[in-house]
């Protein structure tokens, strides 16, 4: 035991913050978060609207960014060998901590996020940016659920409030599908969209707080640099997941003739592909920030609240129509936020008073 203590010494050594630099540190990877899941649908949505068609591209562009990553945990490293070495620390600085255990749930979580890319790329394919955005509100309902199942977070009336209302908003997004197809969008791919959509939304809903589980169950001190090493090893295999998916679907052979046709010419072909990459990254660094600094049910929220925004872009930039249902099934969502947050809040003040009781009894 004496070897992981030491371990567990030498890494939290620099990463022990107080509770300001902890809601900074908060609010960045909220930012972060914000920016990538915002402009990564739109950006993603503006390669399939000229002439992109490769969808296991797509699914690999979103994570293939992972060695970004791998420059910061670079930085922290020299970060914490310096910051050991001031304080008269002469044990060697170690380059990574994560371990068999928390690698393998890293590994398998990262499958599962391919997956996951694959059907929400198949969604952007077909559907309207605007659609999507409000079915992917339904990511929320996933979230609370599997939380309450996996990390045991309790349900409140205003969280069984909003699943209700987002599950309603869906349900008449789902009605009222035809009148919002794309043109030369065939009836049952429209579907197909729809339905990917949903599965992605569930699989996101599914991996947030399985992570915030891997993380419980770790045996392992948590700090900020195992959490970007978990990041790395999702995202890594999530590439690998998507690659084996274009490799069988011929996806690298076709890329420049696909470059070439492209709408907006060869050069923007390329510059949105990059974009997307940084963009996604900082959806994924984002989101495992604010399950660290935060919870599974922050990230849920925060990617909800995204809605309008995506609604707005898609009305500004790509002409789509904002009929009065989809105007509805906004509300819906937004309402379902609201009472979800203000549930959120209510909980997290009433435990904490309770927390306080218990301690000046004692």
């Amino acid at each position: 035991m004496e070897p992981h203590q030491n371990e567990a010494t030498t890494a939290s050594l620099t990463e022990k913050v107080t509770p300001a630099v902890k809601k900074t540190l908060l609010i960045l990877h909220c930012i972060l978060l914000s920016v990538g899941n915002s402009f990564g649908p739109i950006i993603t949505r503006l390669y399939f609207l000229h002439g992109g068609h490769r969808i296991w591209l797509r699914g690999f562009v979103e994570t293939v960014g992972w060695p970004f990553t791998l420059i910061i945990l670079i930085a922290l490293y020299f970060h914490r060998r310096v910051a050991g070495r001031n304080n008269g620390n002469n044990r060697p600085t170690k380059f990574i901590y994560i371990r068999r255990r928390l690698f393998i749930a890293a590994a398998l979580i990262g499958v599962l996020t391919g997956l996951a890319n694959y059907c929400y790329s198949f969604g952007f394919s077909h559907l309207p940016i605007s659609t999507y955005a409000v079915i992917n509100a339904t990511r929320l309902i996933f979230v609370a659920t599997f939380a309450f199942i996996l990390v045991k977070h309790k349900f409140t009336p205003y969280s069984i409030n909003s699943v209700v209302l987002l599950t309603v908003g869906s349900l008449l997004m789902a009605l009222h599908a035809s009148g919002d197809r794309p043109e030369g969008e065939t009836k049952r791919d429209y579907v197909l969209g729809f339905f990917m959509t949903v599965v992605a939304a569930a699989l996101y809903g599914f991996v947030s707080p399985l992570m915030e589980l891997s993380f419980n169950k770790a045996k392992q001190e948590i700090t900020y640099t195992l959490v970007l090493e978990v990041q790395m090893v999702m995202c890594l295999f999530a590439t690998v997941f998507c690659m084996v998916g274009m490799i069988f679907n011929n996806d690298f052979k076709v890329i420049s003739r696909e470059a070439k046709d492209f709408g907006l010419g060869k050069t923007n072909y390329y510059v949105i592909l990059s974009v997307s990459i940084i963009l996604w990254q900082c959806f994924f660094v984002g989101s495992m920030g604010v399950i660290y600094y935060g919870s599974s049910f922050l990230l849920g929220v925060i990617a909800t609240i995204q809605i309008p925004v995506m609604e707005i872009f898609a009305v500004t930039l790509f002409k789509e129509k904002f009929q009065s249902i989809k105007a509805v099934a906004l509300v819906l969502s937004l309402w379902g936020f609201l009472s979800f947050f203000y549930g959120e809040y209510k909980y997290t003040k009433m435990k904490k008073v309770n927390t306080q009781s218990t301690l000046e009894v004692v």
